[in-house]
């Protein structure tokens, strides 16, 4: 049974928006949250974890970016939080830094 027309976003930037936005925002998004956690908690046990955590976590803001309405606001969204995590991390590398 196919799925409703109304219910299906009607216009191609829209599209294009969330479909990007849950590929590879989700992804960014995902990869820099772990990043993240890496520079403040110990590194090797949270990139180890993040194979597995990683994954699930891009899959939930995949379906996130696909409910949402507007996908230029998820993308905005997606970068406000790449942006936030990448300051984490460096102030993380700052203050917490990995001496071998």
């Amino acid at each position: 049974m196919p799925a409703n027309p109304k219910y299906l976003t009607q216009s191609k930037w829209q599209r294009f928006a969330k479909i990007t936005a849950a590929i590879l925002g989700g992804y960014f998004v995902s990869v820099s949250f772990h990043l993240a956690l890496a520079s403040w908690i110990n590194h090797v046990n949270i990139i180890i974890t993040m194979a597995y955590s990683g994954f699930i976590l891009w899959v939930a803001l995949m379906v996130i970016a696909f409910l949402a309405k507007n996908g230029w606001k998820i993308w905005g969204i997606y970068l406000l939080l790449t942006l936030l995590f990448c300051g984490i991390i460096y102030l993380g590398q700052t203050y917490n830094p990995i001496i071998k």
